[in-house]
């Protein structure tokens, strides 16, 4: 239907990403842009586990240079076209950190962990999360996070607004379709507009980021507005 399904399946890795998994996920995300028929995305891992991050054996090979996830030509430098749901089961630590906070949203399993992981080792988080990490959850937050690596459960990941939703073990994926099946449902421009608003909204000053969210709003104001307005008005 309208839900594209996403899936990390590297068994052998705990779902970590080497350099052709992490070109498979962007690109996963461009087919889901091209389709007209796909109207948002859920993102899972398999086997019990979302994502344990970079493959760090392909960063030890000596003389190897591992490129940033998330900058000039990364995989993860721009977001999917069309909103995206994790739905996260065991780890998303380290790059899988990265890759959560890639999606709009992130629905946990009581099993979820999330974390900075890569600290004790060294790696830095070329993935985006000091970038959007401090968006979701606060400077302070994420600081706390970058600077300790420890782990955060899913209780805390749901205090702090690292998690929209946490469920029962098992559940993440279904609660994440069900979801996503709700919001392809709405009309998709007003969505899509409120949607590119709010990604955008601390990249400008208030009153330019007002004006931008205005012209956004205009195609959904003149395409669905006016006869959803007139299904409420009557009743």
């Amino acid at each position: 239907g309208p839900v594209a399904i996403i899936t990390i399946d590297r068994p052998g890795a705990r779902n970590a990403l080497d350099h052709a998994a992490e070109a498979a996920l962007a690109e996963a995300a461009e087919r889901m842009a091209r389709d007209d028929a796909i109207r948002i995305g859920v993102l899972t891992g398999a086997n019990g586990t979302f994502c344990a991050g970079a493959d760090l054996s392909e960063m030890a090979v000596k003389g190897s240079v591992y490129k940033a996830w998330a900058g000039a030509d990364g995989p993860l430098s721009n977001r999917p076209a069309k909103p995206l749901i994790a739905a996260v089961e065991g780890y998303a630590v380290a790059g899988g950190l990265g890759v959560a906070l890639w999606a709009d949203m992130r629905v946990a399993s009581e099993s979820a962990v999330f974390g900075v992981f890569c600290r004790r080792f060294g790696v830095p988080m070329s993935d985006g999360t000091p970038t959007r990490l401090p968006r979701v959850v606060g400077q302070g937050r994420a600081l706390d996070m970058l600077l300790t690596g420890r782990p955060i459960h899913a209780d805390e990941a749901l205090r702090i607004g690292l998690a929209n939703r946490v469920v029962a073990q098992g559940k993440a994926f279904e609660t994440a379709l069900e979801m996503a099946h709700q919001i392809a449902a709405f009309p998709p421009l007003a969505m899509m507009a409120d949607r590119q608003a709010a990604l955008e909204a601390f990249d400008q000053p208030e009153p330019i980021a007002l004006v931008n969210e205005a012209e956004g709003a205009y195609a959904a104001k003149t395409q669905e507005a006016q006869a959803g307005a007139a299904r409420f008005a009557a009743g």
